[in-house]
């Protein structure tokens, strides 16, 4: 059990320095939003998520209700809960409920990645091996970067402050360029999101509520437009 569990935390070190990374510019906005840099250190330790924090302090920062919050995190999070119910099949047969329920709190993109990717199923010492490197290297860089934010000039804060957005550019832009599905959904997204900006009367909804419309319009409109079948989705899967 000890030799899985430090093979878990072997294969989740890469994983870890590139959560150490976003993490650090997370928790310099956090600081910079207002936050204080042991409530951005909690929301760390308690999300392991970089999309819904991001979203979260957001909507935090812009006065938004417990209601937004939720549904934000809950539409930008779905996702998690999807990889989780594909990885119980790599699990292996002493991988009791609670265990399972514990594990679910650790499931990010990078953590499911490695864990379905193994050739023998998951045992839950691996797991949370896998879970614990990546999830000090997110509470870590957070600490060091809400921190940080205290003493660095504005000027600094405000340039590294943008490291974060450039993560997600990093994500989407591969896949834009091979699928115009996904180029659809974004740039339907991003007129969106311009549109509540600007556009007299819908620029007074909330920035948590803009969030949620523009996400479930972009994504429906591309389930729509751009529906997946079960031949290509056996494929991509092989």
């Amino acid at each position: 059990m000890k030799g899985r569990f430090l093979g878990g935390m072997r294969d989740g070190i890469p994983i870890a320095l590139g959560y150490l990374s976003v993490s650090f510019t997370f928790g310099i906005k956090a600081v910079n939003d207002g936050l204080f840099w042991w409530e951005a250190l909690l929301i760390s330790m308690t999300n392991l998520t970089s999309a819904g924090q991001l979203a979260g302090i957001s909507v935090i920062a812009a006065g938004g209700s417990l209601v937004e919050i939720a549904m934000t995190q809950i539409i930008i999070n779905m996702r998690y809960a999807l990889m989780s119910l594909s990885l119980t099949q790599k699990l292996d047969k002493h991988f009791t409920k609670g265990k399972r329920w514990l594990a679910g709190f650790g499931v990010t993109d990078e953590i499911f990645a490695v864990a379905s990717g193994r050739l023998c199923d998951v045992t839950a010492a691996y797991m949370a091996g896998l879970i614990t490197t990546p999830f000090v290297g997110w509470s870590l860089g957070t600490a060091l970067g809400a921190l940080a934010g205290n003493v660095l000039p504005p000027s600094v804060q405000s340039a590294l402050s943008v490291a974060i957005y450039g993560m997600f550019v990093a994500i989407f832009v591969p896949p834009m360029k091979k699928h115009k599905s996904i180029f659809f959904v974004v740039m339907l997204g991003i007129a969106l999101s311009c549109c509540f900006k600007w556009l007299p009367l819908i620029n007074r909804v909330s920035s948590g509520f803009a969030i949620i419309i523009c996400t479930v319009i972009a994504a429906a409109v591309g389930a729509v437009l751009f529906p997946v079948d079960d031949a290509q989705e056996s494929e991509g899967a092989a």
